[in-house]
């Protein structure tokens, strides 16, 4: 079950080592033939960023595939839901015993969420390494 996630995008920026590609990530029912009078569709437009080493093989316009393995989508689905809604339980339910105030424990779970995003950023760059895309010509 070694499955990667695929998307068709266009080049729009290249910029050192960075790539900038535009993805359309459209719900299932997008391409149907009603979507366009059926309130259900959706498709929203994505700016992905690819590093790669050698941008030289593509310029601006080209039709790409980026793609990133599905262990990194679930790390990103990890690190973006789950780490953060195990803290906001954990503080409220903490805090609550303590104090018996539910405003004090709103506050102090929100609160709480401060410090795991400093250290998010403060290790942005090993995360990015992670998380990264692949890229290749259509």
């Amino acid at each position: 079950m070694n499955a990667n996630i695929k998307h068709c995008g266009v080049v729009d920026d290249i910029t050192g080592g960075c790539i900038k590609v535009r993805i359309v990530q459209a719900s299932a029912c997008a391409s149907c033939k009603v979507a366009n009078r059926c309130n259900a569709s959706e498709s929203k437009e994505k700016i992905v960023e690819v590093y790669d080493e050698d941008t030289t093989r593509f310029s601006i316009g080209d039709n790409v595939v980026v793609s990133a393995s599905q262990g990194t989508g679930f790390l990103a689905v990890f690190l973006s839901s789950v780490i953060p809604l195990f803290l906001l339980i954990v503080v409220l339910a903490s805090v609550l015993a303590a104090t018996g105030n539910e405003a004090w424990a709103a506050l102090a779970s929100l609160g709480g969420l401060v410090p795991y995003y400093l250290i998010l950023y403060m290790f942005k760059d090993k995360i990015r390494s992670r998380l990264s895309f692949k890229i290749e010509h259509e």
